[in-house]
């Protein structure tokens, strides 16, 4: 008996084999979309139009769940999932796009999500000027030793540095905004040279007003800006850039037993309403980075399936951040750092290959060789 060879095939390059095997290179760009696959959820759908959608699926050839009691029409409102091929969902977006119940609008964030986006890996370099961070609390807390840090942050590698003035690790309290103002001006004085943006990692609107006011040009709130309602109003004014991280809780209790139904789902759909939100108050979507909070309110196993679902998350159409540089869940907490870069690197590498546009860092130079080995 015959004895056949198979391999299982990567969807990116699935251009490059459809060309080593003969195929048509004319067609191959057209052709790669009916060998690619898509999975959306679409959330918080009518019956009329779940079942809009699952007969257009059905249509083309693909396919889309929804609620079991959808087609007895005895609930009024269903989440959906919708798979099928690139081509077929392509089909589907032109189909839906005359039809009523609001459903050409969907059909332009189907396109959306289908947008194919070549991503390179940035790195933020991270400099504490605090007396108790969990990483270097105290070494970087002297203005004339944080300013030649981010010297050599920038010299390193480094397309943006992020200064900190309050630590905001478990169970740690709040830091006043005259002691991070006061911690910082030194600093910020002292680096109107540098030649990569200056981040601000603060949750005081009152902060983030004098940083932007002294050369930062991108706020990192670790709070979402939940902690302070007037923040979204101070990066609007500014037209600056932020991070909206996700955090449940606050430093001092956010780990304190942290739970979820589903951890991917939630943290994603609040990241969803907080970028909304603060677009509905004039930040520009282009001044928008999302950051899912790795460590902020999660378990270990939490964090992990965060990392692994990551790609879940491109569908905020925001560029992400990701913060897991010398972090409890590498399960090394007291080794010394070399142990932790080595691990965060290793962590690292997967989310260079997802596309996540921002790591945060301690050791830029080591993340450094590692973006340009896998360029």
């Amino acid at each position: 008996m015959k004895e056949f060879k198979v391999m299982n095939l990567s969807e990116r390059d699935i251009e490059t084999e459809l060309e080593k095997i003969g195929f048509d290179s004319s067609y191959k760009k057209v052709a790669s979309d009916k060998f690619r696959y898509k999975n959306i959820k679409i959330f918080d759908l009518t019956s009329a139009q779940v079942n809009i959608l699952k007969q257009t699926a059905l249509s083309v050839g693909a396919d889309c769940a929804s609620h079991r009691d959808v087609i007895t029409g005895s609930v009024e409102k269903s989440d959906a999932i919708l798979g099928g091929s690139y081509s077929q969902i392509k089909k589907i977006a032109e189909k839906l796009q005359s039809q009523p119940f609001s459903l050409s609008c969907l059909a332009e964030v189907i396109l959306k999500e289908l947008e194919a986006t070549k991503t390179k890996t940035k790195l933020v370099g991270i400099l504490n000027v605090t007396p108790d961070s969990f990483s270097d609390g105290g070494k970087y807390y002297e203005p004339k030793l944080a300013i030649e840090h981010a010297y050599k942050i920038a010299e390193d590698g480094a397309d943006i540095i992020d200064i900190g003035a309050e630590t905001t690790k478990p169970f740690s309290t709040e830091v006043s905004a005259e002691e991070q103002i006061r911690r910082l001006k030194p600093v910020l004085n002292g680096l109107t040279d540098i030649n990569i943006p200056i981040s601000i990692d603060t949750r005081s609107s009152e902060v983030a007003d004098f940083a932007l006011n002294n050369g930062a040009k991108i706020i990192n709130d670790v709070s979402g800006m939940d902690y302070d309602s007037h923040m979204v109003d101070i990066v609007a004014k500014y037209n600056a850039t932020v991070i909206i991280q996700h955090s449940k809780g606050t430093p001092e209790t956010m780990q304190i037993n942290p739970t979820y139904k589903d951890v991917v789902e939630e943290v994603y759909l609040n990241l969803l309403n907080k970028i909304n939100y603060a677009k509905s108050k004039g930040v520009g979507v282009n001044n928008i980075i999302a950051d899912v909070g790795i460590g902020f309110g999660k378990t270990r196993e939490d964090n992990y399936k965060l990392l692994e679902r990551i790609e879940d998350f491109k569908s905020l159409q925001v560029p992400l951040m990701v913060g897991l540089s010398r972090k409890s869940l590498l399960g090394v907490k007291e080794s010394d750092n070399e142990l932790k870069d080595a691990l965060t690197i290793a962590v690292s590498y997967p989310l260079i290959q997802k596309g996540v546009e921002y790591l945060r860092v301690h050791n830029v130079m080591l993340h450094k060789r590692l973006l340009d080995l896998t360029n």
